[in-house]
């Protein structure tokens, strides 16, 4: 797992280790660390460190320090290193280290092999001004950029981008990942990530999270000799119409491919028909369920509808609420729920409930709004997009990237529901069913896709294999 803590529970955990360490031991592990990095970077454009352009670009802060300091390394291994200055001052230990290694401080910027952003870390603000933004334009777009800690200009804790920022290929962060380089929009400027460790010990909880694939594997619902298909979960669905028929279809059929004990399917006549066409194992009509799935393709205008997601958010049962259910939602529902909206229904949920925000407000800080949504519904919300934020008010924020960008089609949203709804019942949280839905639903696209596009009914095929090599994770790991 990946985890990523706030500024204060770094600065904390740095505060520690430095009263155990002689004076800038810290800064040196770190400024080591990020010389290894660019001279892997280096090595990638082939060109050996001897005789490599370096340029850093350093702001008056610890951030410039590291950067200044790597780049005396660099310098002691034949590299031309030169800084450019943002501020009229910069860290003086750093300063002297390059200047040492004959390393030169310059005004103007020349050509160079890789830069190295040092201009501000956790300490900034989104957007870049004044002579550190004219250094950042001056970087030819083909010239490699690594960034020390945090892309400059990315706000470190929501990542939330404003005006200037840095894009490097490659950030470089010390001790543990902090949250922006996990949450949209930040985490698509900051490239690879690579964690260097500099001997940290954070205690505190961690404010994002990505599970990896041992992660996924462990909390996948495996059944056991004793259970049926009760035992499994059975899922009810109220979803589709005569309008989006295929909703219907595509949202029960990827519950089966996951694996669920049964599905329900309560609906009109059209698309209850084309589900049993497709899905004979699809048990038509209501009855006992473990989890309710409410809302794919829904036609809000079909009174019977209306009232079978209203009688299933009234109750106390577990419910995925989609699409046109959402707009169906309570104001508060004291029972788990998983809501699964992407930024325009986010947009429509939080205006329902008095919130002053538009579409693109949702889109610029998809984590803030996220947090709301799930403190005001006491929901957890399943916020879709390239990369998709699971969040429960009171526990680290999920944050997953697993899927290609040739998901974004239409009905993919109904399989992902489908694929959550089945994890409900099956009796995972809402959290970990929002978390491994996203999972499982990325490796399908991968598999479905093989670099090309893909349709929903291509990644509904591709779940079980998903969910095959998910689980040859857990054999792999001895677990029963």
């Amino acid at each position: 797992m990946i985890r990523a803590y706030d500024v204060a529970a770094v600065r904390a955990a740095e505060q520690v280790a430095l009263a155990d360490l002689p004076e800038g031991a810290l800064m040196q592990r770190a400024a080591a660390g990020l010389a290894t990095a660019v001279l892997a970077v280096l090595a990638d454009v082939g060109r050996p460190a001897y005789g490599a352009r370096v340029l850093l670009l350093i702001g008056p802060g610890d951030n410039g320090g590291d950067a200044l300091l790597a780049g005396a390394r660099l310098a002691a291994r034949g590299a031309r290193v030169e800084a450019g200055l943002a501020a009229d001052r910069a860290h003086a230990s750093g300063l002297a280290a390059l200047r040492c290694a004959r390393g030169r401080i310059v005004d103007a910027v020349g050509p160079a092999d890789v830069v190295v952003d040092g201009l501000i870390g956790i300490g900034g603000r989104p957007g870049l001004c004044g002579r550190a933004l004219a250094l950042v334009r001056s970087v030819p777009p083909s010239v490699p950029v690594v960034a020390v800690d945090l892309p400059s200009a990315i706000d470190p804790v929501s990542g939330e981008l404003a005006g200037g920022h840095v894009t490097p290929g490659l950030t470089v962060t010390f001790g543990a990942a902090k949250p922006a380089l996990l949450l949209p929009p930040a985490c698509r400027a900051a490239g690879r990530v690579r964690v260097v460790d500099i001997g940290l010990t954070l205690s505190q909880e961690a404010a994002v999270e990505r599970l990896e694939a041992a992660d996924l594997a462990a909390r996948w619902p495996v059944p056991g000799a004793d259970d049926d298909k009760y035992r499994r979960g059975v899922l009810g669905v109220v979803a589709g119409g005569p309008t989006y028929t295929g909703a219907a279809v595509l949202c029960t059929g990827a519950a089966v491919a996951t694996g669920v004990g049964m599905v329900r399917y309560v609906g009109p006549p059209a698309p209850a028909d084309l589900v049993r066409a497709r899905w004979p194992e699809v048990v038509p009509g209501p009855g006992r369920v473990q989890a309710w799935l409410l809302g794919p393709g829904l036609d809000v205008e079909d009174e019977d509808q209306r009232a079978a997601v209203a009688d299933a958010l009234a109750g106390d049962l577990p419910c995925v609420v989609d699409a046109g259910a959402l707009d169906l939602l309570p104001a508060r529902r004291s029972a788990p729920a998983l809501l699964t909206p992407h930024a325009g229904e986010l947009t429509r949920l939080l205006q329902a409930r008095g919130v002053d925000v538009q579409r693109p407000d949702v889109e610029a800080a998809p984590a803030r709004y996220a947090r709301l949504a799930a403190e005001l519904t006491g929901a957890t919300v399943l916020l879709k997009g390239a990369v998709t934020l699971v969040v429960q008010d009171g526990a680290p924020v999920r944050s997953q990237a697993d899927g290609p960008h040739w998901l974004a089609t239409a009905g993919s949203g109904d399989v992902l529901a489908g694929i959550a709804g089945a994890l409900l019942a099956g009796g995972l949280s809402p959290l970990d069913a929002g978390t491994l839905a996203v999972a499982v639903h990325g490796a399908a696209g991968h598999l479905a896709s093989a670099g090309g596009p893909v349709s929903a009914s291509s990644v509904l095929a591709a779940v079980p294999d998903a969910v095959r090599e998910l689980l040859t994770q857990r054999a792999a790991s001895g677990r029963c």
